[in-house]
């Protein structure tokens, strides 16, 4: 019996290990491929098994979906415009674009004040 668990552990730990370096990317989920290939050699059985819980994305039946891979991924698309609906990425730009232009206004006005001085 012994020898049984040593036989599924240890498949389980080669299957894990073989899976994790043919799967892509873009299908690994929390930590990186190298990271997770630690997780298992450090901790053979809780690694496996988390591999398997938490490590991998299962492609969905029917519809494929497959995310971008994370070294190439594609700025986010703007949403939708709805009417009152600013992000906070365009509120911000939105501040900076009036702190620039306030900047701007002194600047004018002080070299108006020195060119009236002249």
């Amino acid at each position: 019996m012994p020898f049984l668990i040593g036989a599924l552990n240890l498949a389980l730990f080669v299957a894990s290990l073989v899976d994790i370096i043919r799967i892509p990317d873009d299908r690994v989920r929390y930590l990186p491929k190298m990271v997770w290939i630690l997780v298992v050699i450090l901790l053979p059985f809780i690694g496996s098994i988390l591999w398997w819980v938490l490590g991998r994305e299962y492609e969905q039946r029917g519809a494929r979906r497959r995310r971008a891979p994370r070294r190439a991924q594609q700025p986010p698309a703007t949403p939708a415009r709805t009417p009152g609906f600013r992000t906070t990425e365009q509120q911000l730009e939105d501040l900076e674009r009036e702190e620039y232009e306030a900047k701007l206004r002194e600047e004018v006005a002080r070299r108006r004040r020195e060119g009236e001085k002249n």
